[in-house]
């Protein structure tokens, strides 16, 4: 087989291991952020800037999205992947806040320039039950944000900060299959111009950013504050890590679940469920004592992925010309909206109450129930 061509079931296994790897190593950082705030005693609006500028370049993918759909191919998705490699290789050696807050700007414009490009990629080799492959697609960049932060808490607590330039090991092992199997891809300009085309599309796209902006932030906070206060109250850095690991591994199977159902139900149906079940679980986050945290975390990781897929697709839907510009929009520039955020809930935490945060959360997800019925409907059920 010659390099570059492929099935697409190697094609979309190439790209979905490729997404493991760049998420893992774009999202291990809330698994060290214990040891940095207890052990390192590194003040908590410290540690929020710290996620704030591993996630605030994520604000350029839908720029980045449109020179993808100029660009086509693949060089965004292994360019990507490579400097958020390089990223980690970085925070292995340099120590000091002000240079980690430089890596992990680099760290997230890697992230930036990958997801574009490999979701229209994926979306493209989804011809069939796109929402379904979708998941399987996105699943695998969650597994990557699930086990990373576990990881990264096991190397750290046990061999210091240097040992994170293991975690980039079995991307640099595994790059000549992903040479030869990534699809090569073509360029949309080559078909159709790639101007971003706003008009008639920004409500709708609005009230897209404005809902997944909510869940972002919600995601960012709670990985950022749980193993923080889980460490601080006298659980180790592996197991205050591993809440991370339970948070979005279990909803790996609302990710795969809420694909699957919308191609039964729609898309709204799925959004309507899943916000809901997410204000509930995070009422008893501040409710319960904390011995229920594993429990909530699981039904919040199930209620707030559910719909990541979904959301996707809707950003693709609604610019259809621009569709890499779209996942930017929807994946993106949510994303970084959200971890704008971070910072301010962050420091919220450490000078008012540890729970704040979560309040701030709690009234922000039942007002983000507004947008439901004005997000897009797949083009099957609007019919």
């Amino acid at each position: 087989m010659a390099a570059g061509t492929t099935t697409w079931k190697s094609g979309l296994a190439a790209l979905t291991w490729t997404h493991f790897m760049n998420d893992g190593l774009a999202n291990f950082l809330p698994g060290i952020l214990p040891f940095l705030a207890v052990d390192r005693h590194m003040p908590l609006p410290l540690v929020g800037s710290l996620m704030t500028a591993l996630l605030l370049a994520q604000t350029l993918q839908p720029l980045s999205g449109l020179w993808a759909d100029h660009l086509g191919g693949r060089r965004l998705i292994l360019g990507g992947v490579l400097l958020t490699a390089l990223g980690a290789l970085l925070l292995s050696i340099f120590h000091r806040p002000l240079v980690m807050i430089i890596v992990l700007i680099l760290t997230g414009l890697g992230n930036t320039l990958f997801h574009p490009q490999a979701l229209s990629q994926a979306r493209k080799l989804a011809t069939v039950h796109p929402g379904l492959f979708m998941s399987v697609f996105l699943v695998g960049g969650e597994l990557g944000r699930a086990l990373s932060p576990a990881a990264a808490g096991y190397l750290v607590g046990h061999m210091g900060l240097t040992a994170l330039s293991l975690m980039a090991l079995p991307l640099l092992v595994s790059l000549p299959a992903l040479f030869r199997y990534i699809p090569l891809g073509t360029s949309l300009h080559k078909a159709r111009s790639a101007t971003f085309h706003w008009r008639g599309h920004g409500r709708r796209a609005g009230w897209l950013i404005g809902f997944s902006s909510v869940r972002s932030a919600t995601i960012y906070e709670i990985v950022t504050l749980s193993p923080i206060v889980w460490h601080a109250r006298g659980g180790s850095l592996v197991s205050a890590a591993s809440l991370v690991t339970v948070f979005i591994g279990v909803g790996i199977a609302g990710n795969l679940y809420g694909g699957y159902l919308s191609a039964k139900t729609g898309r709204r149906p799925i959004v309507w469920v899943t916000t809901v079940l997410a204000a509930v679980a995070l009422a008893l986050y501040i409710a319960l004592p904390q011995a229920y945290l594993w429990l909530i975390l699981s039904v919040l990781g199930v209620a707030l992925f559910g719909t990541s897929s979904l959301t996707m697709l809707m950003g693709q839907d609604i610019f259809p010309d621009n569709p890499a510009m779209g996942s930017g929009v929807a994946l993106g520039l949510a994303n970084g909206l959200g971890a704008l955020m971070v910072m301010p809930l962050t420091a919220m935490a450490g000078h008012t109450h540890p729970l704040a945060p979560i309040w701030c959360l709690l009234v922000l997800t039942v007002f983000s129930l507004i947008a439901v019925p004005r997000l897009p409907e797949s083009r099957a059920w609007a019919a």
